[in-house]
């Protein structure tokens, strides 16, 4: 059975109680999958000094309903195995990682009709929401942190960043926010009243990096013009809607091209729940080309691409070392610029 247009919509599946372990991929006594390393990826370090925050994409690609049960133990097992493994885990080598479980919207609202979408996102929304400010008040205890989000999650994290932290005392104890795999606009930081910025430098602090990625056979015009019609809908007038793109293999926007020989390490073959495999050094070139992230992945990497060449999948696995190492870097800056440590 799919979902049907303009159908009433079902009850939601209970909320989650984050009071119990049970609504959570990953917290500071427990990381589960968060706590896997890639076979040759840097240790973890023995003083994390700093946690991690990560909302994880969609892994329900139900056509049945309009939002996931955090009771679903088979989601729970995907989710774990192709995302917070092969995602979250990249950001443990300076970090403690919360990941909290959510009724994600499923991949069949996309198709379902005028504000179904819309209804099953906001409920989600709410969740990672709820989950943020548990864990600021009983796990944070003043600690910097790093918010991660892909696709789904990028799309809530960019909400949570408008409401919960730009402009607000929290933007302090931000070392940095990874808003991956959507069209997010260069326009929603720095503007007035935003205690928020582009992640111009790879030790900046208080910023934000964005990037997603497609192959070089993509039609980067129509995936640009695509991505702004969208921020158009989503900004206010006259806020420009113009896509962030942040090169991964270098997180330095004057340096929006890299070849090869920068890159540090990605994790070759599908996303999926067998296990990260060994990382492969040096296989992957990217550029920033009219907001869009260009990448020419070796073919030894196996990474299958979706239609129109979109790399959504491997956003993050292909940059799992250089994203490793950046997360490091930006968490001893931000110690650094406050001189403090936890």
């Amino acid at each position: 059975m799919s979902l049907v247009a303009n159908a009433p919509a079902p009850q939601p599946p209970p909320a989650p109680d984050y009071d119990k372990p049970g609504s959570w991929a990953a917290t500071a006594v427990s990381e589960g999958a968060a706590a896997r390393v890639a076979p040759g990826a840097r240790p973890r370090s023995p003083r994390l000094n700093a946690d991690v925050f990560y909302i994880y994409p969609t892994t329900d690609r139900s056509t049945s309903r309009w939002n996931t049960p955090v009771e679903d133990q088979a989601i729970n097992a995907w989710t774990d195995g192709s995302v917070v493994a092969r995602q979250a885990s990249a950001f443990n080598a300076c970090c403690r990682v919360f990941v909290p479980r959510y009724r994600q919207a499923t991949a069949g609202t996309g198709k379902a009709g005028p504000g179904v979408r819309e209804t099953a996102m906001a409920l989600a929304y709410d969740d990672v929401r709820r989950a943020f400010r548990y864990y600021l008040d009983h796990d944070n205890r003043g600690r910097p942190f790093i918010l991660v989000g892909h696709s789904q999650g990028a799309a809530h994290l960019q909400r949570l960043l408008a409401e919960e932290v730009g402009g607000k005392p929290l933007a302090r104890q931000m070392v940095a926010a990874y808003v991956v795999g959507i069209a997010y606009p260069a326009s929603a930081v720095g503007g007035p009243g935003s205690t928020l910025t582009i992640c111009s430098r790879p030790d900046s602090v208080q910023c934000v990096v964005h990037w997603s990625s497609v192959l070089p056979s993509a039609d980067i015009e129509r995936v640009r013009s695509t991505s702004e019609a969208y921020n158009r809908t989503q900004l206010p007038a006259g806020q420009s809607p113009g896509v962030l793109c942040v090169n991964p293999l270098t997180f330095d926007v004057s340096k929006p091209v890299a070849a090869k020989n920068s890159a540090k390490g990605a994790v070759p073959g599908a996303p999926d729940a067998t296990g990260l495999r060994a990382l492969v050094r040096k296989a992957v070139a990217a550029r920033c080309d009219r907001g869009v992230l260009v990448v020419e992945p070796d073919s030894s990497l196996d990474l299958q691409p979706l239609a129109g060449g979109s790399m959504h999948y491997h956003d993050l696995g292909m940059f799992y070392e250089d994203v490793r190492e950046n997360a490091l870097t930006r968490a001893k800056a931000w110690h650094a610029a406050h001189r403090t440590s936890h």
